[in-house]
């Protein structure tokens, strides 16, 4: 079960960064992972562009942020070139770790039920514990919320 204080499942995902990206290469440091349903669509946009705006901030934290879809890795790079992206996006295609991080559910939209990806975030500390969870995301500024959320974390 996915749950805050516990440790966040461990993955290897193929990245647009180096090859490949596993989430024991941060331990040390806080981790954003946000899950979104498709490259270059208008919400996935924002949110993209909104943690990419603020990721220098991230960064002073020492907190690095990824962004997962089950894009493969030649739409993650036509969209990270696009928008200028700084972070990596990690590929599922096989929706692997989508599962384990139970975001790939049944969604409703006009009518109609379909499986896909619930934008969900995951706010993880250096040594791999979930501090705080987000799901069913709305876009409009959820990154400067999930940055406020880890300077709380970071006084406490």
């Amino acid at each position: 079960m996915i749950k805050e204080k516990h440790k966040a499942p461990i993955f290897k995902l193929s990245s647009t960064g180096k090859s490949y990206y596993s989430l024991n290469d941060s331990l040390g440091k806080y981790v954003v992972i946000y899950f979104y349903p498709k490259d270059d669509t208008p919400g996935c946009t924002t949110e993209t562009i909104d943690f990419n705006k603020l990721l220098t901030d991230f960064k002073k934290l020492n907190c690095e942020v990824y962004g997962i879809s089950k894009d493969n890795l030649v739409s993650h790079h036509k969209f990270k070139s696009k928008y200028q992206i700084k972070f990596s996006l990690l590929s599922d295609v096989e929706k692997e770790v989508l599962k384990k991080y139970k975001v790939w559910r049944k969604k409703k939209f006009m009518g109609r039920e379909f499986m896909g990806i619930i934008r969900s975030t995951f706010l993880i500390d250096k040594k791999g514990v979930i501090l705080k969870i987000w799901n069913n995301v709305k876009v409009r500024d959820h990154a400067k919320e999930v940055l406020n959320t880890l300077k709380i974390f970071q006084k406490t």
